[in-house]
């Protein structure tokens, strides 16, 4: 029995320096309070005069997720900084647990901003990154001009979380876990869970490696995936009830029967919150919307940026005046 478990433990350091060594980080690294955040930032200079966006990405993934999805294209037009969230791709999780508070994550992340110039902009979050993107929009209202929620999680939902995260996230039991059989197993089976990911359509089929989705599988980022996944709820139960604080142009966007994040308990709900708010759905595009339904996404993250332009020319010959 021990001599399976240790082999379980060389496999998994195997297989994880090999997908660290096949997916190194590419963007720029920050320095933060107690470690750095990687980030992507692209098209500087494109768009001057233009409010820079900002993208943030959902549980099992990376930043590259939302390069590949979005950033690319839009950095044609605006700058697009698309930052690692702690503990995930190559960012720091200087708090350990603490950091899977989505609240800690915005903390460290405006402190990676800051650094990069970056003093105010449109926020985009995609699924569980969609409860980062409230928390920007609440917690930093002098930074935040616009808000765009994609199939985002904003609000406590009955019934619990996949075995594998709850799992994953407990304090002795998830380490054993994901130091013998997590890796191994995860490596058989990420393309199928990025399949499901795309249901009902398709994904790219370079998908695994453009975003370098198995960096996940590394025992430390796993298990920090699923500590993010277990008190998402609990702490979604107190932020939602401040949602009508919420004054910035704000688009959610969303497939009506998404099946990964639900729409009528998440989307249509902050809808009802946010005064102003325009609920975009698109049926049959799935929870990866920002893939399947890209070029109306895009057109979103415009108009809310346009709108929150807008504003901030009135604001200045309000001011002149």
């Amino acid at each position: 029995m021990i001599a399976h478990v240790l082999g379980a433990i060389q496999a998994t350091r195997i297989i994880a320096a090999r997908i660290a060594k096949e997916n190194p980080p590419e963007g720029v690294f920050e320095p933060v309070e107690g470690g750095r955040v990687h980030l992507f930032d692209l098209g500087v200079g494109h768009g001057d005069g233009r409010l820079p966006v900002v993208l943030l990405h959902g549980a099992t993934s990376n930043a590259r997720d939302m390069v590949y999805g979005l950033g690319e294209e839009l950095s044609c037009r605006r700058r697009v900084i698309v930052p690692d969230r702690p503990g995930h791709g190559w960012s720091d999780r200087p708090g350990g647990r603490l950091d899977a508070s989505p609240a800690e994550q915005v903390k460290l992340i405006a402190q990676a901003l800051k650094q990069r110039s970056v003093d105010r902009f449109i926020v985009v979050g995609h699924s569980l990154a969609g409860s980062l993107a409230v928390n920007f929009a609440l917690e930093h209202k002098d930074k935040v001009a616009g808000l765009v929620v994609l199939s985002g999680a904003t609000h406590p939902w009955p019934g619990g979380i996949l075995w594998y995260y709850r799992l994953s996230a407990m304090p002795v039991l998830g380490r054993i876990f994901v130091h013998t059989v997590m890796t191994p197993v995860g490596s058989w089976g990420l393309q199928k869970s990025v399949a499901e990911a795309f249901i009902p359509g398709t994904g790219p089929a370079d998908y695994v490696g453009r975003t370098s989705a198995a960096l996940v599988l590394r025992p430390k980022e796993f298990r920090w995936n699923g500590q993010d996944v277990a008190i998402l709820k609990s702490f979604l139960e107190v932020q939602c009830k401040r949602y009508g604080e919420i004054e910035v142009p704000t688009a959610i966007v969303a497939d009506p029967d998404d099946h990964v994040v639900s729409t009528a308990f998440h989307s249509e709900a902050l809808h009802s919150q946010v005064a102003g708010s325009r609920l975009v759905l698109i049926p049959g595009v799935g929870h990866q919307i920002h893939y399947v339904a890209r070029d109306q996404v895009l057109a979103e993250i415009e108009c809310v940026a346009g709108e929150a332009e807008e504003l901030e020319q009135d604001g200045l010959r309000k001011a002149a005046e």
